[in-house]
């Protein structure tokens, strides 16, 4: 399966997803959704911040230009919002996927399928 099947099949077609990208450790991007103007800059910003929850919370989370306020993290997983959107991101072995919700979904939603895909990645050494 090709990268930008997971962002479509598994992410985006959900419909919980709005936006999706799948980048490497260096925020070079593998497979994003159509229209998702994420920079590699800004993966590889959030990338270097993972290990610091300080820097997050300080600076928020900027995605695709857009400034979400860090809401929590752990080694793995970072959550952040703006106002009725959010954005939900897991680091895997060798990636990091990052997706964006908007109203109604809750982000519950978001991390269920964030991680479910995550978390198979993990299971499959990438």
């Amino acid at each position: 399966m090709s990268w930008q099947s997971y962002v479509d099949d598994q992410l985006i077609s959900t419909k919980v997803i709005k936006s999706a990208v799948i980048a490497g450790h260096d925020g070079n991007i593998w497979a994003s959704s159509a229209g998702f103007a994420v920079t590699a800059e800004e993966l590889k910003s959030l990338l270097g911040k993972y290990a610091s929850t300080d820097q997050l919370a300080m600076n928020g989370v900027m995605i695709g230009g857009v400034k979400y306020m860090f809401l929590s993290a752990n080694e793995r997983v970072v959550r952040a919002k703006k106002g009725t959107s959010g954005v939900h991101c897991i680091k895997t072995v060798q990636a990091l996927i990052v997706c964006v919700y908007e109203d109604p979904v809750v982000p519950e939603q978001a991390a269920t399928v964030t991680e479910k895909l995550g978390e198979y990645l993990i299971s499959v050494g990438y």
